[in-house]
């Protein structure tokens, strides 16, 4: 059976992906600070680390400064429908993981 170069690659990426979702699910599940914190924030704050982000590079939410007051669970502040959507396209997950 041949597998064609362009299948490994794809197969390659695939799994390079699965790894990093893995290492975030076991870094949010082992956490026990995150534990307080509302799951949708919880798991924008492991994404984020995983990728080595700060405030200003998540413009999908605005303002660095709305972004540390959504970080920090400001009074009001949460993450949108609008927001959850936009973190699910770029991160590549499930929007329902920021419910």
């Amino acid at each position: 059976m041949i597998i064609r170069a362009t299948t490994v690659k794809r197969i390659e990426a695939q799994s390079r992906i699965f790894n990093l979702r893995l290492i975030a699910f076991i870094e949010f599940r082992d956490n026990t600070a995150v534990a307080e914190t509302d799951r949708g924030i919880a798991v924008l704050k492991t994404l984020m680390a995983q990728h080595g982000l700060g405030v200003a590079d998540v413009p999908e939410l605005g303002s660095k400064c709305n972004v540390s007051r959504i970080l920090n669970g400001a009074e009001g502040k949460k993450l949108t429908r609008k927001h959850m959507e936009a973190l699910s396209r770029r991160f590549g997950v499930s929007p329902a993981l920021f419910f």
